[in-house]
């Protein structure tokens, strides 16, 4: 049995007439007797009196009748709220982000910027385990909308997003800071830059993460030649920091990272400034992505993350 074939039988009942009920019902009137004979046949009983003018019902018609309003107000308040849960999904955004991004920027950053500004937004929590080509893929693919990611001219895969392609806003400045464990005294573990014949132990990002080239480019490129030994590679700072907070090694984090632990002296710089690596956090779009949300809300961050002039 169709739903339609109810609201077909519905309209008959109500008109008393074949041709006047299919054009209600906007189909041809052989179509719509197609239609009543097949219910009468689903339901093994004649519905309709065609003897009658104008029709009847007959007794078991009048019994299927209750039921099929019932039916139809039913399926159709059920179809309205599906709509309304399609619509609801379809305005929300989605945003993917990296596991440090997420516990620096979602709660901080993010959600009060979607409060603020009547956005739901959706968040695709896979993205902690992706490489950084993973991003640039999902924008591309429609996977997600919004991309927040740490930005370097030396980090590789950004190339791509700088591409007329994607847009990007600039939420703030950041660097990456060796950090270290720290003795009973609070003074660092570990200090830069080693020696040849007693390497500092080194906890490495992997290779497929964004913030691994441009730490490779500074320690190739110090005048302070570091002496390193590799022990540990992760996808994640907040992974390299735990390492390194439990006294494995020297590493590279973001500093907002590191403020709480440092300011406690849990954890302690292993360089002066100059090991420090400056870069931005940034938001990418796709900018052929029409979602009805998207544009007033990466409007009203742009506005709000312009700088500010006197």
């Amino acid at each position: 049995m169709e739903l339609r074939w109810l609201d077909d039988f519905i309209a008959l009942a109500q008109t008393r007439h074949f041709s006047r009920a299919a054009e209600e019902r906007n189909v041809t009137q052989p179509t719509l007797s197609r239609r009543i004979k097949l219910l009468e046949e689903e339901m093994g009983v004649t519905l309709i009196d065609r003897n009658t003018l104008p029709l009847t019902l007959t007794p078991a018609g009048e019994i299927f009748l209750l039921g099929a309003r019932q039916m139809s107000s039913i399926a159709q308040d059920t179809k309205a709220r599906c709509r309304e849960i399609r619509e609801a999904q379809e305005s929300r955004l989605r945003f993917a982000t990296t596991q440090t991004l997420y516990l620096l920027f979602y709660r901080n950053w993010l959600m009060p910027a979607s409060e603020r500004h009547g956005v739901d937004i959706d968040l695709d929590l896979t993205s902690t385990a992706w490489g950084a080509s993973d991003f640039v893929n999902a924008l591309q693919q429609g996977k997600c909308d919004l991309v927040l990611c740490y930005w370097h001219p030396l980090i590789d895969v950004i190339e791509d997003l700088e591409s007329d392609e994607f847009e990007h806003i600039v939420v703030c400045d950041e660097e990456l800071i060796p950090i270290s464990a720290t003795n009973e005294a609070g003074e660092a573990i570990f200090q830069l830059p080693g020696s040849k014949r007693d390497p500092l132990p080194y906890i490495n990002y992997h290779p497929s993460s964004f913030l691994r080239p441009l730490i490779e480019h500074k320690l190739q490129n110090t005048p302070d030649t570091p002496h390193l030994t590799t022990i540990n590679e992760n996808m994640a700072s907040v992974s390299v920091k735990a390492m390194i907070k439990e006294g494995f090694g020297v590493g590279w984090v973001p500093k907002r990272l590191a403020e709480e632990s440092l300011n406690y002296r849990r954890l302690a710089a292993a360089g002066d400034e100059h090991w420090n690596i400056p870069l931005q956090v940034r938001l990418y779009r796709l900018r052929s992505n029409h979602h009805a949300s998207l544009e007033p809300f990466w409007r009203k961050l742009a506005a709000e993350q312009a700088p500010q002039t006197d």
